[in-house]
């Protein structure tokens, strides 16, 4: 039972971090995503979404984390690693992070319309891959989903979707 909650109060703490990112992210006017890649509960990379800042699709949080995280210990593989993220990750993350061979998914908020590890695919556990990852969602989850709902309620009164 102390490993169960050592294991939670390790979540909080590390998602407490990938929602700092975010807010990072929401200052730059870009959707608050935050995600931060921990290995030996040390970060050894980081992410926001910056999509709108680099003018890149591809620029999701959890992406800039892996390479970050790559960069960081010299190696494409991260074995040993836990992908913390704000928001269920969306199909091309799910799939980086399977490709990456990391081990553990925590996400926060549930992405019903995009998400893919459990809402509309769940791509981290398809045994059809040739690795597997453990996932599991709803960490600060209100804390996440409150970001995301003041992003998209400013950026409606400003007439944009």
């Amino acid at each position: 039972m102390a490993f169960l909650l050592d294991q939670e109060e390790r979540d909080r703490r590390f998602m407490q971090r990938a929602l700092r990112e975010a807010a990072d992210a929401l200052e730059h006017e870009d959707v608050p995503v935050g995600a931060v890649i921990v290995r030996d509960d040390r970060v050894i990379g980081r992410g926001r979404n910056q999509r709108e800042a680099l003018q890149d699709p591809t620029a999701h949080a959890e992406i800039l984390a892996l390479t970050a995280a790559a960069a960081a210990i010299g190696h494409w593989r991260l074995e040993g690693c836990t992908l913390y993220v704000t928001l269920e990750p969306c199909p091309m993350c799910a799939g980086a992070a399977v490709l990456a061979r990391i081990p553990r998914i925590v996400f926060g908020a549930w992405d019903e319309k995009g998400g893919a590890c459990g809402s509309l695919y769940d791509i981290p556990t398809d045994g059809r891959l040739n690795h597997r990852c453990e996932t599991t969602g709803g960490v600060l989850a209100a804390e996440s989903a409150d970001l995301l709902r003041a992003f998209f309620r400013h950026r409606r009164s400003l007439g944009e979707k």
